[in-house]
């Protein structure tokens, strides 16, 4: 065990398993001591390598994080200090595998309930290795104006406060975090302040005693007198008594021993810590301060008394010129995380995205203001899903029926078209999942599948405009531009689309009015008077349907409708339903264990140019 100062102010730590909120506080606390160093040199996350980003004051850091113990400490060799906050279950293997390491001194295990035979094994390593383990089931410590682990003394609020940015003249040991806090700000309102504190943890076997620290104590000149705070249950503080009994203790010693109380019940009591149980008379708070009062320490009669007695100490101790008072001084301000001052009221900031279709911040997400448990009980459909989250409204179930059928019909249309023959090429060469689907996905436009905008756009604005489909087509014509949704490759007169004739069947029974459809059809007519394979494609019919749909259904505005046809909305219906059947042709490329794909030869022409 080590016998003077655990902490400096250059003293850095490795951080165990990150934890943002801990390590912040660290590093604030670093600012407002005025450290030219963060205290924490690097994070411990097992398996992971990179960067935390972080504040140090002002500035943001970007903190190394480490993927195993070894090579944190390889690359951080003066960081002494590791703060522990695996899990009781992993942390005994996490704390003697630091405990090994020859650049660390001292280990802080926050856990609590770490078994008790794990417990010892590390004890018995650090005492043998002149190491010092605080905990397990501990804050930490703290060296006012230094250093501080983790969680160490709450807030920053709290540690102004209690005046701990800079030192004071008093040592501090308890077995408990919380009473610590409690006990920073007697000290505070009583003393010059806190010098040191640590807190030794409450399980029942921790890793450094009370007169452990007692004894530092006692070694350390800047600390003039030493306040300590035990409690019911084990032996511990009767090592501070043979310390004192034995004079090796020089300076003034307050204590005081908490649970009193539980004589006043009939039966055990096993209070907040696991080593807060009584075992027999000798392990009563009344008979362990008698104890160290007879051994020489200050103790008051009742809890109550203990901050008079600490202030009557220390009167004495500076009318004997023993303490020179700490003059004070106001700390540098930390700035607020912006988020903290948002939430105070303090500061207002710009979104940055802004989101219309969802929300997931409930108990619940939900899709333009329908709950997920509402879309399951009511049996919702993905036409319904897709109603609430393109349009953000709920259609009626004839037009949601409709968005469904676009998406079965247009799912696949076999391996030939080129989005599919992209996706399977790619699939052959080894490629994953999400790569095949792009690029099947990225040959969707003019010329495959991207049409039923355009179909849209034109049919509304030939119809709005009275345009006969010989005008309609023939303007087409002199601008050197297709008609989009007319014609096809296989089908014919002869030979229709049947997803065309199943859309327009549903349509003529379900929709209230087919005007747009039924304009497109005249279209189809007059071209086909022209070619006998310029008949309506499924594009036209998903494109002048929707049309109608839209107008039809009385939920929409006619500058909703351009401005649906303008951002490309039906256009998303093809590429929602070609993914399907994408997703399809790269599984099936893949069961089949089919080969990189070539082009034969003999499918090339290989044209000579003078």
């Amino acid at each position: 065990m080590s016998t003077g100062q655990l902490f400096s102010r250059t003293t850095q730590a490795l951080f165990y398993n990150y934890k943002q909120s801990p390590v912040q506080r660290m590093l604030d606390f670093d600012f407002l001591c005025g450290r030219e160093i963060p205290s924490v040199a690097g994070v411990i996350n097992p398996g992971s390598e990179g960067f935390q980003k972080l504040f140090f004051g002002q500035e943001e850091i970007a903190v190394p994080v480490h993927g195993s113990i070894a090579s944190a400490c390889k690359h951080h060799p003066t960081a002494d200090v590791f703060i522990n906050f695996a899990s009781f279950r992993s942390a005994f293997a996490s704390t003697m595998d630091a405990l090994k390491q020859p650049t660390i001194r001292v280990v802080a295990v926050i856990a609590e309930g770490v078994p008790e035979a794990d417990a010892k094994k590390l004890i018995a390593y650090a005492r043998a290795n002149n190491k010092v383990v605080l905990g397990p089931a501990t804050v930490g410590g703290i060296q006012a104006g230094a250093f501080k682990i983790g969680d160490t003394a709450g807030t920053l609020d709290n540690i102004i406060h209690c005046k701990l940015y800079r030192p004071g003249s008093v040592g501090f040991v308890s077995k408990s975090g919380g009473m610590s806090n409690e006990m920073y700000n007697v000290l505070a309102r009583v003393t010059d302040g806190l010098y040191e504190g640590i807190a030794i943890g409450g399980d029942v076997y921790p890793g450094s005693t009370l007169s452990d620290h007692v004894l530092r104590f006692n070694n350390i000149p800047q600390i003039k007198m030493i306040v300590v705070l035990g409690e019911l249950g084990g032996r511990d503080e009767y090592s501070l008594v043979e310390a004192l009994q034995q004079r090796r203790v020089q300076k003034p010693v307050v204590a005081w021993v908490s649970g009193t109380c539980a004589r006043l019940f009939k039966s055990e009591v096993q209070f907040g810590h696991a080593g807060a149980k009584s075992g027999g008379d000798m392990e009563s708070a009344q008979a362990k301060n008698k104890a160290l009062e007879n051994a020489g320490a200050i103790v008051p009669t009742s809890f109550e008394g203990l901050e008079d007695i600490i202030k009557a100490t220390y009167e004495k101790l500076v009318e004997k010129k023993v303490i020179v008072p700490v003059k004070d001084y106001t700390p540098p301000p930390v700035p607020e995380d912006l988020n903290s001052a948002i939430k105070s009221g303090k500061v207002r900031a710009p979104t940055h995205i802004v989101s219309t279709i969802c929300d997931d911040r409930g108990e619940e997400p939900s899709y333009a203001g329908v709950a997920m448990s509402t879309i399951i009980e009511k049996e919702y459909g993905v036409g319904d899903v897709i109603s609430l989250l393109w349009f953000k409204r709920s259609l009626p179930h004839y037009c949601t029926k409709f968005i469904e059928m676009c998406v079965m019909m247009c799912a696949d249309h076999g391996p030939c078209v080129s989005g599919a023959h992209n996706t399977i090429v790619t699939a052959r060469a080894g490629k994953d999942l999400v790569s095949s689907l792009v690029s099947g996905l990225l040959t969707i436009g003019p010329r495959f599948g991207g049409a039923i905008d355009d179909a849209a756009r034109y049919f509304k604005d030939a119809y709005d405009r009275s345009l006969s489909p010989y005008d309609f087509v023939e303007s087409m014509k002199k601008k050197g531009i297709r008609v989009p949704g007319i014609g096809h490759r296989i089908k014919s007169r002869d030979n229709r689309d049947k997803r065309v004739e199943l859309l327009q069947r549903y349509a003529r029974t379900h929709f209230p009015a087919v005007k747009y459809m039924e304009y497109a059809v005249t279209v189809e007519t007059y071209t086909l008077s022209k070619a006998n394979n310029l008949v309506m494609n499924v594009d036209g019919c998903i494109g002048s349907l929707f049309l109608d749909l839209l107008s039809s259904c009385a939920m929409f505005t006619q500058q909703e409708i351009d401005e649906i046809i303008d951002i490309g909305y039906l256009n998303g219906l093809f590429v929602l339903a070609r993914s399907i059947g994408l997703i399809g042709h790269t599984f099936d490329q893949k069961r089949l264990k089919q080969p990189l794909y070539r082009h034969p030869w003999e499918d090339v022409l290989y044209a000579k140019y003078a």
